[in-house]
């Protein structure tokens, strides 16, 4: 079963409705879905009152159905939630008299099979990704070179998966390394110089800065395969040795132009220029 888990917010009438992608399908958080059909301030016992009703009218697999996943709350720490796939959704919600259902519906089924879609043709990925850029206000060549980035990164963690990183907390790691030899900064590290914090670091890159990134992550791509390197020790050793190949190209780049390449630059002004336009 696999366990990769990537997290999304989705919006519905105005309302966030939080979802992963676990074991090849989105998950949408109940209680999100909740709120919405029913309003008021006490969803979580709504949920817990329906789950007994359920489960009197015979809904017996009910239990095995919902995945407690860990999900972002509102405070930015990640909580195990009550989540359940779209067709355990669409038995939940038929539960709920509410104006909104049949509208929802429709909706979760469009949302629930965008990330299939993509999975079966990722062309459709990459044209929804480059039109997110695009609505943001990133330069058209920017946008190139990130999209070919978001590629290179995607090999990338397959190859990690295939050869026996499993969990998150280990392609962290890995990343991490890539990372340090190609900039001398963690990711972390790096947000800080850009004066990030939750957002995206790799959004907020210039052009050269993802031409190393992409540069680091396809070298060790490449040193996997030649390697056939198999398990984390290996694996770390290959991101050691192919964020230092970048590491070294930064550095020459640097010594030729006298400037440093790591730039406290960021784009985080698109998204206030953004606000201004919506208010004008």
């Amino acid at each position: 079963m696999s366990t990769a888990k990537e997290s999304k917010l989705t919006i519905f009438e105005g309302k966030r409705i939080r979802k992963i992608f676990h074991d090849g399908e989105w998950w949408f958080s109940i209680i999100d879905v909740i709120d919405i059909l029913v309003g008021g301030d006490r969803p979580r016992k709504y949920w817990n009152d329906l789950k007994k009703k359920l489960l009197q009218e015979g809904y017996d697999q009910l239990s095995e159905k919902i995945g407690q996943l860990k999900m972002q709350s509102a405070d930015g720490k990640f909580y195990l939630t009550d989540c359940a796939n779209t067709e355990t959704m669409f038995r939940i919600i038929q539960s709920i008299p509410s104006p909104k259902v049949e509208p929802l519906k429709r909706w979760l089924a469009r949302v629930g099979k965008e990330r299939i879609d993509e999975i079966e043709n990722p062309e459709l990925a990459m044209a929804r990704m480059q039109e997110l850029y695009e609505k943001k206000g990133y330069p058209k060549e920017w946008i190139d070179k990130r999209l070919r980035g978001i590629a290179v990164r995607q090999d990338l963690t397959d190859e990690w998966k295939n050869r026996g990183a499993r969990s998150s907390k280990e392609f962290a790691i890995l990343t991490n390394e890539i990372m340090q030899g190609a900039f001398d900064l963690k990711v972390e590290e790096y947000k800080e110089v850009k004066g990030l914090q939750r957002e995206n670091l790799r959004d907020h890159m210039t052009d050269i800065e993802l031409i190393l990134t992409m540069l680091a992550e396809a070298t060790t791509t490449k040193l996997h395969r030649d390697r056939d390197s198999k398990g984390f020790v290996p694996l770390k050793k290959d991101a050691q040795d192919g964020g230092a190949v970048a590491g070294r190209t930064r550095k020459d780049i640097e010594a030729q132009t006298g400037k440093p390449v790591i730039s406290g630059e960021n784009f985080k002004q698109l998204g206030a220029k953004k606000q201004k336009r919506l208010k004008d």
